[in-house]
């Protein structure tokens, strides 16, 4: 957080802002609702679950455990009829936030609901339309009926965005349900309204049955809870292009990676990348250099880029303001987004910001590019592609010429030893020394 770091950061985003690297977008992110904030697909682990699985979620009481590891099957009501379509989900408490249901325009059991709709039983003004798409639909599975949610699922979300579909938010940022989740829903704890949900299907007679399941659930690597896809305006990183030219780059020779499993994998990660929300919603951190241009008297979308400009400083946000279309001959404002980057934003300048870029000092051209970095092969993404997508980019350089990436010391249980999970040997004892019985009482801990 000094100023040489600091300034590198601003540079960074401003001159990936400027070239549209760096863009804004209301998409659907990682949202861990314990820490409050949204999180890179990087930082979400998978826990895979066989079945029915009781699980205790963080923020809620100890001894409270909520059913995961089954898929609920319920009836919407075809409006104009007496018919009933079957769905499934292994979310019930989403169905709050459906706009659709979605069947293959190939299946001949739904050929006569083309063009129909379905009555939500909690939400009477909601009336959602069948689709057909042959994408998000596979017909052998269950009834070959799909539920959509487009602002709580990515597939459901791709859906939503092919067949012009109504996005509706049922989450606040504290995870309780919000008034779009109809009046009987509303300031429930997310899961406390899944059995609420439930309850509810089987007093209008819509519930069908529940099955094992076997799935895997997101959770925040950090905090232990369940992450919650949410739509939100957040700032993004094109990574196709980087990536590209990381691959290129390596497999021209002029980047090493050491052994040869972790290039495999290399290969494959940069290879499927996605583009990167850098947005989080903490107390700590660098804060986003740009600003939103609050014009008097027009309304404006929060989530739309063009109502932002970035800066390196104040007074140039304000010349860049003054340029905008929608400010010309009007009075506005400048504010500064209040969320901060993530923290691998910076990490990923560390090759060369710690040299002094983007001044070009002695150190910069003396000691970058480095000649080997040698780290932990799990953080081969979070960290080291990274600094190389980041380094072709602002320096035309492969920030080093080799990655050694070594093995994890890991405890009893097959974990890798931490700070956050506890379960490393206190440096002070290793300075100062301690007693057997001491360290046995700390692995009783």
């Amino acid at each position: 957080m000094n100023d040489a770091l600091s300034k590198a950061v601003v540079e960074t985003f401003c001159r990936l802002h400027e070239d549209g690297t760096i863009y804004r977008a209301n998409r659907l992110v990682n949202w861990c609702v314990k820490l409050n904030t949204t999180l890179s697909n990087l930082e979400v682990d998978q826990k895979e679950l066989s079945g029915r699985t009781l699980i205790s979620v963080p923020g809620y009481d100890p001894k409270e455990k909520f059913e995961f590891g089954v898929i609920t099957s319920f009836a919407y009501p075809i409006e104009g009829s007496d018919e009933k379509i079957i769905v499934a989900t292994t979310r019930p408490e989403t169905m709050l936030g459906d706009t659709a249901v979605a069947i293959h325009p190939d299946d001949p059991r739904y050929t006569h609901l083309h063009g129909k709709f379905v009555r939500h039983p909690f939400i009477p003004d909601r009336k959602m339309p069948i689709v057909c798409d042959p994408i998000v639909v596979d017909m052998s599975f269950g009834t070959g009926a799909v539920k959509i949610t487009p602002a709580h699922d990515p597939n459901d979300y791709a859906c939503g965005t092919r067949n012009n579909l109504e996005f509706i938010n049922i989450l606040n940022d504290d995870g309780t349900l919000n008034a779009n989740a109809g009046e009987r829903f509303k300031g429930m704890k997310r899961f406390h309204a899944r059995g609420a949900v439930v309850g509810a299907l089987k007093e209008l007679g819509l519930y069908i049955e529940a099955k094992d399941n076997p799935m895997s659930i997101p959770i925040c690597s950090k905090s232990g809870d369940v992450i919650e896809p949410i739509m939100k305006p957040q700032w993004w990183v094109k990574c196709q292009d980087m990536a590209d030219a990381a691959i290129a780059r390596t497999k021209a020779g002029e980047l090493v990676i050491t052994p040869k499993q972790s290039e495999a994998q290399w290969y494959r990660w940069l290879e499927g990348i996605q583009d990167w929300c850098i947005s989080r919603q903490l107390w700590w951190g660098h804060r986003c250099p740009v600003y939103f241009v609050d014009v008097d008297g027009v309304e404006q979308d929060n989530a739309d880029g063009a109502n932002w400009v970035s800066g390196r400083n104040y007074e140039e946000a304000l010349e860049k303001a003054k340029k905008l279309d929608i400010a010309q001959g009007k009075n506005f404002t400048l504010r500064q987004d209040e969320d901060v980057l993530d923290t691998w934003f910076s990490s990923g300048l560390w090759p060369f910001s710690t040299v002094g870029w983007p001044d070009k000092t002695q150190d910069f051209s003396t000691f970058y590019p480095a000649s080997i970095l040698e780290t932990g092969w799990d953080i081969l993404f979070f960290w080291v592609a990274r600094m190389v997508m980041l380094g072709i980019k602002l320096t035309d350089k492969v920030p080093f010429g080799e990655v050694l990436c070594h093995a994890l010391v890991r405890d009893a249980h097959g974990r890798k030893m931490s700070k956050s999970l506890g379960n490393v040997i206190d440096p002070i004892d290793v300075i100062e020394g301690t007693s057997l019985e001491s360290l046995h009482a700390k692995l009783l801990e």
